[in-house]
């Protein structure tokens, strides 16, 4: 008999996405089900986001709206913004971002406590409690999509100007490599073909433990032996932790796909300084070269900020110009937003309207880029991790992550990979024929 039903909410990125996963896990496992309806479930975990003042304001949000369509139900905060609200938030448990593995047993608890209680309000939570060690999940599979999500280390030691995130996750924490090898064994052994590695800052994997970036390097690498995975990716790298001997060896790795994301956030050197950025854009280019040295058809990905406090005309124009000279081919566009409790918070703020104009014209260019990237591929033979079937079209995504369109020419399987040859593009995307 089912304890109860669970409904997640997962805002903001990768990680998070993967904890709710973990978090999901833990219940199935503890004889609880699942559902997507939010007023029928018993239990209620909304997974917050603090990287911004409007994540956090729509955190607390989500945390009101699923009090309020489903009164009768537990609450639970967990995430970013629950370790900055340091408890204060409108749910009936809350968990910070090292705490997570004890969720079950905290709704337990509340449950047993709340028969004996009036007032659900009246319950007293427990003190938020942190811990600096990483915590290990153990084996997480997603119930959706066909690429698996893998977290190896949590935190970060940068303390950028414009981000909280060091303070509500912590100092860099890593996972055992024994315990990512045996995660992506599993994953293999469930299917999946492709593992994007991800964490908060990945390129920082070790450091705790006193290892330097060959330390990642021997993760990837154990992963790649690892019999059924045919496709790496990692999930952001961090451009002033790149060594060149470390970006030769990942060209020696097959499985490694031709698709980076290294984090940029501004095209101006006087920004990136403002920004507390280890890295100018001279060294930006240099590992982008190194980059494409090891892997001539890349495709590189990268975050901007738009609007950074003080950013004049001529520093927005060096980043649209940079993004040109580094063939930057897609740019995820974000317009500064103050977030409390950053150094970047008291500096002069640009106005929205400039800043939503600046956006328009960096995202209009990033679809130009991404265009060119796509007709590039035409005519040439591709693979394609086949994700899903939309009528008469297969969908996937390249070693490149460009998406793709495959016709039903011959059936093929969701989750495996096609060899196929791009025909066409249209709106980025590829029209490919398997042969």
């Amino acid at each position: 008999m089912s304890k109860g039903k669970v409904y997640f909410y997962t805002l903001g990125c990768r990680v998070n996405q993967y904890e709710t996963d973990a978090a999901r896990e833990l219940f199935l496992s503890a004889g609880f089900e699942c559902t997507t309806d939010v007023t029928k479930a018993d239990i209620c975990v909304i997974n917050t986001c603090t990287v911004t003042g409007e994540a956090d304001r729509k955190s607390r949000q989500n945390l009101r709206g699923a009090a309020r369509l489903n009164p009768g139900a537990v609450i639970v905060a967990m995430g970013c913004a629950s370790e900055m609200a340091d408890g204060q938030l409108d749910a009936d448990i809350v968990l910070g971002t090292r705490d997570k593995n004890e969720i079950v047993n905290r709704v337990e608890e509340f449950l047993s406590a709340r028969k004996e209680l009036t007032h659900k309000s009246s319950h007293e939570r427990p003190a938020l409690t942190r811990n600096d060690d990483y915590h290990d999940f153990g084996t997480i599979i997603s119930p959706e999509g066909s690429r698996a999500f893998m977290k190896i280390e949590d935190g970060c030691n940068n303390f950028c100007t414009y981000c909280i995130i060091p303070f509500a996750r912590g100092r860099v924490a890593s996972r055992s490599r024994e315990s990512i090898k045996e995660e992506a064994k599993n994953l293999a052994a469930a299917g999946f073909k492709e593992i994007i590695v991800s964490g908060i800052e990945v390129c920082s994997y070790g450091s705790d433990r006193g290892e330097g970036i060959e330390s990642f390097l021997g993760v990837l690498q154990d992963i790649a032996a690892i019999d059924g995975i045919q496709r790496i990716r990692i999930g952001s790298l961090e451009p002033s932790s790149l060594s060149e001997e470390f970006i030769k060896e990942l060209g020696k790795i097959g499985k490694m796909c031709p698709h980076f994301h290294l984090s940029l956030q501004s095209g101006s050197d006087t920004v990136l300084k403002r920004m507390n950025r280890k890295y100018d854009t001279k060294l930006y280019l240099e590992k982008v070269n190194l980059l494409r040295a090891q892997f001539p058809t890349m495709k590189l990905t990268t975050d901007i900020i738009v609007g950074f406090p003080g950013e004049t005309d001529e520093e927005f124009n060096e980043t649209m110009e940079f993004v040109k000279t580094a063939h930057i081919d897609k740019v995820h566009v974000f317009p500064y937003s103050v977030r409390k409790g950053t150094k970047a918070a008291g500096m002069t703020q640009v106005d929205g309207t400039v800043k939503k104009s600046r956006c328009e014209l960096l995202r209009k260019l990033s679809d130009e880029q991404e265009e060119l990237f796509a007709q590039a591929q035409i005519g040439k033979e591709l693979e394609v991790l086949i994700e899903a079937d939309h009528d008469d079209m297969y969908v996937g995504y390249t070693r490149e992550y460009v998406k793709a369109l495959v016709s039903h020419d011959k059936k093929l399987e969701i989750g495996g990979i096609a060899k196929v040859k791009a025909t066409g593009n249209m709106y980025s995307s590829l029209i490919c024929k398997v042969f």
